[in-house]
């Protein structure tokens, strides 16, 4: 749930989304004390100016405490960016971006590239939102060893560092947190209604606004969905998908062999599901067909299940390191801090305390049925990264849910057939839960994009 551009469906939602819509971690940015115009009275926009290499978008700062409950003194200084006239004929549109961990305004360069349709008609809004970008969570043991991944498991000792280090602050990160944000700068920019477009995280964060605030949302649109009630901690749904995404792309190159059986064969072996399932969930998104020979994933499965474990232990290996952006790109502590914080557990919410969590986690995972998540094992959903992160994560304040249930706007659902990280069953079932919602499934049908757009 890290990226911002989903293969296989980016280009096409965005598209879509235009036709639908006819430091110590945790304190880059803050200042002490409860100054700012969040804090002492109606939000406001601040500092106004051309950002960097785009002197025609104004970035400005949006003010807001960082504990609205008053328990933790500071504040948060937000970097936004806005693009286009206040007064454009569709009214703005905030797009949001993935993770959680990544910051908004960088891209804007690059959803001005893809949206230049839209753009004409909307007012296009992004927000670095809290803990991302100028006021990153920096976490630097966390960072080296997971960087941008969700499931390469990370070690409890770089987990508990994070969580020791933030202290207080921990539980202020919440979607909750983030949503109230988000509420604040609609006030500023004086809109009384907007369109969001969310990508990945981005969608949960979202949902879970048009959920608190519907009268403010006129349309949505969902990329690579995550559930309304948050993402499935054990990804039973991203490991079943494997098979059919395997033999999919088996079929359109005529392989002349079983790529989920050798994946099978495999991880019994060897015991290296979780690097393999983390190879092939990055795979999903950087070589959505699994046919880049930089890669060869597919023979290297059919090498490695025949004996030859060279190639297919070299790509989970280089697949699993991390790829050394800074927090300020992609923050790990801050993807530790939301998904802890705002997921449902088998041990609870991030309030239950550690000692229990791994006897609830065995629990439950022996209850996952094995077809459900075969060509891998039951026992790797609970040796992933999203899992392996929050077991050691000290009691924290937990996410605050949404009042809403049900989204009442038109709703543009966007699902890749072959993401493994926001697998289809998730777009789904939002979409059936959903009174006015459209789903459009996205095959690879259209070129692919150049991978540095990825």
């Amino acid at each position: 749930m890290t990226l911002l551009s989903r293969a296989g469906t980016a280009l096409v939602a965005i598209l879509t989304a235009a036709a639908c819509a006819v430091s110590a971690p945790g304190a880059a940015g803050d200042t002490s004390g409860a100054g700012g115009a969040a804090a002492t009275g109606a939000p406001a926009l601040t500092g106004h100016r051309p950002c960097p290499g785009q002197p025609d978008v104004t970035c400005a700062d949006l003010t807001v405490p960082l504990d609205r409950g008053g328990a933790v003194p500071g504040t948060l200084k937000l970097r936004t960016a806005l693009y286009g006239p206040a007064d454009a004929p569709r009214g703005t549109l905030l797009f949001l971006t993935g993770g959680p961990g990544q910051p908004g305004v960088p891209f804007v360069e690059r959803i001005r590239a893809r949206l230049p349709k839209a753009l004409a008609a909307y007012r296009l809004v992004m927000i670095d939102q809290r803990g991302t970008g100028g006021t990153a969570v920096d976490c630097p043991a966390l960072q080296k060893e997971v960087g941008g991944s969700d499931t390469v498991p990370p070690s409890p000792g770089a987990v508990t560092a994070c969580a020791e280090a933030l202290g207080p602050r921990r539980g202020l990160y919440t979607t909750a947190d983030t949503v109230a944000d988000l509420e604040d700068l609609r006030r500023a920019l004086g809109v009384a209604s907007w369109t969001l477009d969310g990508v990945s995280y981005g969608t949960f964060t979202a949902g879970q606004y048009a959920l608190t605030h519907p009268e403010r949302v006129r349309r949505l649109v969902l990329d690579s969905v995550v559930p309304l009630d948050g993402a499935g901690v054990l990804y039973e749904a991203g490991f079943g998908r494997s098979a059919e995404v395997l033999r999919t792309a088996c079929r359109e190159q005529g392989c002349g062999f079983d790529p989920a059986a050798d994946l099978a064969k495999v991880v019994r072996r060897d015991g290296n599901g979780v690097g393999v399932f983390n190879l092939l969930v990055l795979a999903s998104i950087i070589d959505p067909k699994l046919d880049d020979p930089r890669f060869g994933i597919l023979a290297a499965l059919h090498a490695s299940a025949g004996g030859d474990r060279t190639r297919l232990d070299g790509l989970v290996a280089g697949f699993a390191e991390s790829s050394g952006e800074p927090p300020e790109e992609f923050s790990a502590g801050l993807h530790a801090a939301t998904l802890c914080a705002d997921s449902r557990w088998p041990w609870g919410d991030s309030s239950a305390p550690v000692e229990g969590r791994e006897r609830a986690l065995r629990k439950a995972v022996a209850r996952i049925r094995p077809a459900d998540v075969w060509p891998f094992l039951r026992e790797t959903a609970a040796a992933q990264g999203i899992p392996q992160t929050c077991l050691p994560w000290p009691s924290t304040r937990p996410n605050r849910p949404a009042p809403g249930r049900t989204l009442t706007m038109p709703v543009l659902l966007l699902a890749g057939d072959r993401d493994l990280s926001t697998p289809l069953d998730w777009a789904r079932a939002v979409a059936a839960a959903t009174p006015r919602a459209e789903l459009t499934v996205v095959g690879l049908v259209l070129p692919k994009l150049p991978r540095s757009d990825k």
